[in-house]
């Protein structure tokens, strides 16, 4: 009969796939969490890093190859970043940083709600085992998977594959919009990082409790493709 170590053992290694390349030691709920760098430090990292992008003045740091042998053992990012997987959105290059110093959880449309295990469990992991203190959801200008569940929001067609309970996952922040003033797409896009944020600051077990205690940020933005320019959602 397995012992209650080894289903964790189990489980944590079943959802692995999810987080590629990295190696996963199991999990147990008195499991210390390791000390990273504070919220606040590493959220005014990412907000210089993104104003020299913005300026032109970018310094490219850490991304030769012997920049990555020395985290070849192990990593120690300073924040997890969802953002969207659109190619024109890379969180190192638009907040000027380097090899190790992101988490980096991309998926289409950049929703958490509905994403399922293979989202949430990474954020989770960049906190529980790599010591993250820092956690933005990333939406951005013109997203194309906000764009669709727009276009197909009262639509009773079946988009292909899976594709169709993507766009289903972000309809709710659509719904939300369709009677604020103002641009519909800009406010559905808004309302789909604040849906994350939101979910994510009550998320049991791991997340909820260190955004109560002060230690873990959460915190909400969008990019602008035309700009460069990542604005924080009050």
């Amino acid at each position: 009969m397995p012992t209650a170590q080894s289903s964790r053992r189990h489980f944590l290694f079943s959802a692995s796939a999810a987080i590629a390349g990295a190696s996963l030691p199991a999990f147990a709920a008195d499991h210390p969490i390791p000390t990273g760098l504070p919220a606040d430090q590493a959220f005014k990292t990412l907000l210089e890093g993104n104003k020299r992008f913005v300026a032109g003045a970018i310094t490219h740091p850490r991304r030769s190859p012997a920049d990555f042998m020395p985290l070849a053992a192990g990593q120690n990012p300073i924040a997890a970043i969802v953002s969207c997987s659109d190619s024109r959105v890379s969180p190192e290059i638009l907040f000027d940083v380097g090899i190790g110093d992101i988490f980096a959880i991309r998926i289409a449309g950049n929703y958490v709600s509905g994403a399922g295990v293979s989202v949430k469990g990474s954020i989770e992991y960049a906190v529980a085992e790599l010591g993250v203190n820092f956690i933005m959801i990333l939406g951005h200008s013109q997203c194309g998977a906000v764009k669709a569940a727009i276009q197909h929001l009262h639509d009773n067609d079946a988009l292909p594959g899976a594709i169709n309970d993507l766009v289903n996952s972000i309809k709710p922040a659509v719904l939300a919009a369709q009677h604020l003033p103002g641009d519909l797409l800009e406010n559905s896009i808004r309302g789909n990082v604040r849906r994350g944020v939101d979910l994510l600051n009550n998320f049991e077990p791991i997340i909820a409790p260190r955004v109560r205690s002060g230690k873990l940020k959460v915190v909400g933005a969008t990019y602008s493709l035309a700009t460069g320019k990542v604005e924080l959602l009050i």
